[in-house]
Parts: structure tokens; C-alpha cells; sequence
């Protein structure tokens, strides 16, 4: 196989406030539990069925950390994109265990707040998803949105597109991307949008 791809989308609601733990070398890891629900009816009885899958996942990228850390609640509901990853580690009796979860580190980490943020603060800026969505990237590159300190900003579009890739910051709308973030900075050239997929 030439290539190979590993990237995990969920969207669903947060099972418990985020867990924020930090290390001795002053970075730091946001853990949370996502709920996934499926909703169906039964052929046989015409009853509604539902199953719900609960996913762990742990933010790297510093920025979504502290967005994560200061907006999100339980109960929110989320967009993430991120990357599967199997961990080993050991238990107090010296077992070896092992944990599967989504990691948000990089440049193709997205972290997007689908109800806004708590207190009507964020969100109302920005391109194509309408009000009420606040889109973080991560990454260290100027697309990446981990400016978390200017969430909500009035109407910018530094969300950065999606997944850091993709078009600029403008001053009072998104360009067509998928913003949310902070009015002003530079103005990057757009000519990465010449060609929509779609």
C-alpha cells in the first residue's frame, strides 16, 4: 500500500467536564469523553432503539487545551478531527495495559465548540457554519488557531479554515472558511481556495 490514512471525526456531547493534567516540563494534556449516539427502529417491534459509544480522547496541541479548558463543560457538544493511537502502560500490579484513544496533536487536530461558548460569548464571526460554531485548529503554523485568548472574537476569520489548512484572517469575515476566532492580523493571500472539491 502506498499511503495510508489515519483520521477519526466524532461529533457528540461531552460525558463529563474537561481533565486537565500537567507535566513537569510545563506542558499539558486535556482528556475527555465524548458520547456518539445511534438512533434506529426496531423492524420486528417498531421500537426506537438507541446505542451509545463512548470515546477517550486527549488533546496535546496547547491552544485546544486551553480552549477546551475554559469553554467546554459537560453536556457541550463538539466536532473534533484527530488521529487514533494505541498507548501501553502499566497497572499498580504491573500489568500491562493498553488505552486506544483519539489524540488532537498537530496540524490536522480541530477542535469546533457546536453550541458556542458557555455564557454566549464566542462564535459569531466567521464563514460558512452560521452562528452559535466556534472552530480551533491546531498546529503551530499562523492558519492554526491556538490563539484561545481571543475567542470570539467580533466576527474575524482566524478559525483558520479546516484543520489549520486553507484560508486567512480577514477583518470582519471569514472568506468562505470555517472561522470563528479573532478579527485582524495579517491578511493572508487566499489563492488556496481556487479550486472547492465539491
Amino acid at each position: 500500500m502506498a499511503g495510508s490514512v489515519n483520521k477519526v471525526i466524532l461529533v457528540g456531547n461531552l460525558g463529563a467536564d474537561p481533565e486537565v493534567k500537567s507535566f513537569q516540563n510545563g506542558g499539558k494534556v486535556c482528556n475527555l469523553r465524548i458520547a456518539t449516539s445511534e438512533n434506529w427502529k426496531d423492524r420486528t417491534t417498531g421500537e426506537r432503539k438507541e446505542r451509545t459509544e463512548w470515546h477517550s480522547v486527549a488533546i496535546f496541541s496547547e491552544g485546544l487545551v486551553g480552549v477546551a479548558e475554559r469553554f467546554l463543560r459537560k453536556g457541550s457538544k463538539v466536532y473534533i478531527e484527530g488521529q487514533l493511537r494505541t498507548r501501553k502502560w502499566q497497572d499498580q500490579q504491573g500489568n500491562d495495559r493498553y488505552t486506544t484513544e483519539v489524540v488532537l496533536q498537530g496540524l490536522g487536530s480541530v477542535l469546533t465548540m457546536l453550541d458556542g461558548a458557555p455564557g454566549g460569548g464566542g462564535g459569531q464571526g466567521g464563514g460558512g457554519r452560521g452562528q452559535g460554531v466556534s472552530d480551533w485548529s491546531g498546529g503551530s503554523s499562523g492558519f492554526g488557531g491556538g490563539d484561545y485568548d481571543d475567542f470570539g472574537g467580533q466576527g474575524g476569520g482566524s478559525g483558520g479554515g479546516y484543520g489549520g489548512q486553507g484560508g486567512g484572517r480577514s477583518q470582519g469575515g471569514g472568506s468562505g472558511n470555517f472561522g470563528g476566532g479573532r478579527a485582524g492580523g495579517p491578511n493572508f493571500d487566499n489563492d488556496l481556495d481556487d479550486e472547492v472539491p465539491f
